[in-house]
């Protein structure tokens, strides 16, 4: 994620209450069935177009999180649309600087990842777009059936699998927890917003500085003519391992 990028990620939107018939048939900004685990809405109903992170437990650190909602919470109480654009902005920058453990930069838990999220795509989801960063993955993608239930089985089958490796692999995963339990979600307004946030995805690793085109990252949708499985990652390991 790279602040200088347009920004497909914000503070997801309050649930409206009406829907657009022509956008229903592209599964394009249409809005219902909204749920809330305590602190972001989210999103629940198959067929609408979405755009989620998911990130590492130890990816932001809690002191700086907290440091950062005393800083804008006097925003907050004015204008709260402009503190969450900034609370993303800041949080984006800090993700992208690779905090954290970096579990997923090992190609082996990178592909991990991305095959698990290849495994439904067509089945339970469409997936469209997607990225392994160092400390979190991106995925835009239309669900045929709730967007937790799909969340929760990458993040649970993919956590448990590196869990039991990090002493095997070294990942230096701390506790008990590889995901963050929240997931940031989005849906997508229409075919422009469906276009930049595709593009957004596919060129975060250029963005963050790990190579020079979208083509060359191997752990994302750009370059997936020749996505790698687990079986044959260590091709990989000198020019994108930790």
């Amino acid at each position: 994620m790279n602040p200088q990028q347009p920004e497909p990620h914000t503070q997801p939107p309050r649930p409206p209450d009406g829907g657009d018939a022509s956008r229903a048939e592209l599964g394009l900004g249409v809005p219902g069935g909204w749920y809330s685990r305590g602190y972001l809405p989210h999103l629940n109903t198959p067929g609408i177009v979405q755009s989620v992170i998911f990130r590492l437990a130890d990816s932001l650190p809690v002191a700086r999180l907290a440091q950062l909602e005393e800083e804008l919470s006097c925003v907050a109480k004015t204008d709260p649309d402009r503190a969450a654009t900034e609370r993303r902005r800041r949080i984006e920058v800090w993700l992208d600087a690779g905090m954290g453990c970096r579990a997923l930069a090992h190609p082996s838990v990178a592909a991990t990842v991305q095959e698990t999220m290849l495994k439904w795509d067509g089945d339970r989801y469409r997936l469209v777009a997607w990225c392994v960063m160092p400390n979190h993955v991106h995925a835009l993608l239309e669900p045929k059936v709730e967007l937790s239930r799909i969340l929760q089985s990458w993040k649970s089958y993919t956590g448990r699998w590196a869990m039991e490796r990090n002493a095997e692999l070294g990942l230096g995963v701390p506790g008990k927890r590889f995901w963050m339990r929240e997931t940031w979600d989005r849906y997508i307004r229409d075919a422009r917003h469906f276009g930049s946030v595709r593009s957004y995805i596919e060129r975060n690793p250029v963005a963050a500085g790990l190579c020079s085109s979208p083509e060359e990252w191997p752990w994302s949708s750009a370059g997936h003519g020749d996505a790698p499985t687990v079986a044959d990652v260590e091709v990989w390991v000198e020019k994108f391992g930790p």
